[in-house]
């Protein structure tokens, strides 16, 4: 199903990355970081179709819902003119920015767990395996998500392409979306041709890399911290005040600018405070710093 629909995709819409090559160099770089496994030409095409599909499918559900309740025959012609355009654009932009966002969700899976896989890699480097065994050991440790993966691509490098493991990391190197890990590839590489100690390199690097990290995690706790003061006097305390003193003044003044207290009220306790607890949710999410 999937074939069939790049295919088809890439036979009726391709002439849109020749016309507008700008297009292409949108996803150009991304594409081949994010573990989208097609060409940037196919993907353009693809959510180009998507785009189209989008747009005939929300046209029918509004004219569908059109049909079941009454509207004012301008408000019709707009829904039917704008919602699905703005459906086929969103799907499309989306598309556009969707390797984007795979490569830095891949990026982050990384280095997180990259100073617990240099911790495995100095371990099994000090029993004097050769590096080849090192990546096939991660590669089965499925624990460590997507660096397991790039460790997979390096050990099929070697099984099934014949690279020696020197070449093998400087071919993932050019796709790994992790700027730490591929200067960790880089340095292995570098301490193998040179003839140095793997082992003294993976568990100086290792040591570095848990203090980095845990540095990182101590310094995101003292913001939480912050972050928790922040919310018991923000949005618990200030609008447990803010109603008791509407209270008060609706016995008062039921009326304040000549705007109803009770409906002030009913706008702060279902608008205003779960509109804030959201947006605080949705700061804390932003500025996580993965485990």
């Amino acid at each position: 199903m999937l074939t069939s629909y790049k295919k088809f995709a890439t036979r009726y819409f391709s002439w849109i990355t020749k016309k507008y090559p700008e297009i292409l160099k949108t996803v150009d770089s991304t594409i081949p970081k994010s573990g989208i496994s097609i060409s940037p030409k196919n993907y353009i095409s693809c959510i180009c179709l998507a785009a189209i599909i989008g747009y005939f499918v929300s046209l029918t559900a509004t004219i569908i819902i059109l049909m079941l309740f009454e509207f004012n025959i301008l408000v019709s012609i707009l829904f039917i003119v704008f919602i699905p355009f703005v459906a086929g654009v969103l799907i499309f932009i989306g598309g556009i920015f969707y390797p984007y966002q795979k490569t830095v969700s891949r990026n982050r899976s990384i280095e997180t767990n990259l100073p617990f896989a240099l911790s495995h890699m100095g371990a099994i480097a000090s029993s004097g395996v050769p590096p080849t065994a090192i990546f096939k050991v991660l590669a089965e440790f499925k624990e460590y998500d997507v660096l397991a993966e790039e460790m997979e691509k390096i050990t099929r490098n070697i099984d099934a392409f014949g690279l020696d493991p020197v070449s093998a990391m400087r071919e993932v190197t050019k796709r790994t979306p992790s700027e730490k890990f591929k200067q960790l590839l880089l340095g292995i590489a570098s301490t193998i041709d040179g003839g140095g100690d793997l082992k003294t390199y993976l568990k100086n690097a290792g040591e570095r890399s848990l203090f980095m990290w845990r540095t990182r995690r101590q310094k995101y706790l003292q913001r939480l911290s912050a972050y928790a003061e922040f919310y018991t006097g923000l949005l618990i305390a200030a609008p447990l005040f803010l109603i008791s003193l509407f209270s008060v003044m609706q016995m008062i003044q039921p009326e304040i600018a000549g705007l109803d207290i009770l409906e002030l009220m009913r706008m702060s306790i279902y608008l205003i405070i779960p509109g804030l607890n959201i947006g605080f949710l949705v700061f804390l999410q932003m500025t996580q710093v993965e485990m």
